[in-house]
């Protein structure tokens, strides 16, 4: 029976079990290593993240405000639970006392909740906005709040493991020797709180928001699908590369997040729903499950530091800060980047694009380039003369309404087309 300082592993002795020295164990060397690469990975990338969008003003919108969101509870994880949880498959007994022990735990939870309901909540948002481009459902400050009520239930749903957190003491199969274990239950032996415990934030930090998230996406892919049919024939003619690209991108950037959370905790979850459910685990722990369980020991943390890494390798935008901060490089703007608002990054901004020259042309407009309205203010005047002409006497009254419309699509241009991922 292996003994290991994990705290979801909690387990006891069989005295007919073999006992492998720790310094004659393979993880002893590899897991120290793998956590020096995801603490210096995750202190640079994060660190960085935040510096981004504290410095830079036009980074602080809707989209971005969420990324913040998440590479401080990265920040927290790696901080307070990286360099002392490191320890486990290295040294035998728990060496930072049952304070550090609180914290970890504590700590750990906190970053997983505020993660997974933070990607719910972008899920959310980035579907609303596509289903509904012209309207603006979130601003700054309702984002603001909506990311601390998530710090706030993350908190809460860690306080079961702030006050139960223990050290607890198992003797081995040796005179005089035992080994300190921290542990998130009251007590050693499996019982019903530790099983209701994982059942429950297997439920509520991973199976019930990835759920929520497939079904945001699955609507997502629907809705863009559906949009690039319903345009006519010429303009798809025109438009199809572009608009094949537009969807690739949009799908890409709003599930990478969400699959890498998936990834990384999924070895994790299998393994403590296994051990803690089926009765008959202790028995049937074998080399499969002890090489699963650090696996995904190691992937839940690997998960605190991969989403920098991920914004670096799609965005452009991220990439080009990244690169004057970390590698002392001028930023090199491509030109487009910058008077076209850096909405490569954007999880829509292309899409609102091709939706609001739909929309303009279901109105009778023939515009090819929907940035004249912006750009010059005489063109905008004979379009809507054009218009004029193009519409029955019988419905001039649609003619305020299309005008209107027009005025809200420019005002969410403009304002939107801000920041590495412009809402």
């Amino acid at each position: 029976m292996d003994l290991s300082n994990n705290s979801y592993v909690s387990t006891t002795v069989d005295p007919e079990s073999s006992y492998t020295p720790y310094p004659e164990r393979p993880e002893t060397y590899i897991v120290p290593v793998v956590f020096f690469i995801i603490f210096i990975v995750g202190v640079l990338g994060n660190g960085t993240l935040v510096v981004i969008f504290l410095r830079h003003r036009a980074m602080r919108n809707v989209p971005n405000t969420y990324i913040f969101s998440l590479a401080l509870a990265d920040l927290l994880v790696i901080i307070t639970c990286v360099p002392f949880t490191s320890i486990v498959y290295t040294l035998e007994s728990w060496p930072w006392g049952v304070v550090m022990c609180k914290v970890s735990e504590t700590s750990k939870d906190i970053s997983i909740g505020v993660s997974v309901f933070t990607l719910t909540a972008l899920s959310a948002e980035r579907y609303c906005a596509i289903v509904n481009p012209l309207r603006r459902l979130q601003t700054k400050p309702m984002t603001v709040i909506s990311a601390g009520m998530i710090w706030l239930l993350a908190t809460v749903l860690a306080l079961p493991d702030a006050i139960c957190s223990r050290l607890h003491v198992i003797d081995l199969d040796k005179p005089n020797t035992s080994i300190v274990i921290c542990s998130p239950f009251p007590s050693i032996t499996p019982t019903r709180y530790s099983q209701y415990n994982i059942a429950l934030k297997s439920l509520i930090y991973y199976i019930i928001p990835l759920c929520i998230i497939a079904c945001f996406y699955v609507l997502m892919a629907i809705r863009l699908h559906a949009s690039a049919n319903d345009m006519p024939g010429e303009v798809r003619g025109a438009q199809s590369l572009a608009q094949a690209k537009a969807r690739r991108h949009v799908a890409r950037m709003v599930l990478i997040f969400v699959f890498l959370f998936f990834i990384c905790f999924l070895p994790h979850h299998v393994f403590i729903l296994w051990f803690h459910l089926y009765p008959l685990a202790q028995d049937a722990y074998n080399d499969f499950w002890h090489v699963l369980k650090i696996i995904g020991f190691c992937l839940s943390f690997l998960n605190s530091c991969v989403n920098p890494v991920a914004l670096y390798c799609v965005s452009g935008v991220f990439r080009a800060h990244f690169n004057r901060y970390l590698c002392c490089q001028d930023p090199r703007w491509p030109r487009n980047a910058m008077s076209g608002a850096n909405c490569e990054t954007s999880f829509n901004s292309t899409y609102r694009r091709h939706t609001q020259r739909k929309w303009w042309i279901r109105q009778g407009t023939t515009i090819e380039n929907p940035s004249i309205y912006r750009k010059n203010t005489l063109a905008k005047r004979n379009i809507q003369e054009s218009n004029l002409i193009n519409i029955d006497t019988s419905n001039k009254n649609q003619l305020n309404e299309i005008g209107m419309k027009n005025t809200l699509i420019l005002r969410s241009e403009m304002q939107l087309d801000r920041g590495g991922f412009c809402s």
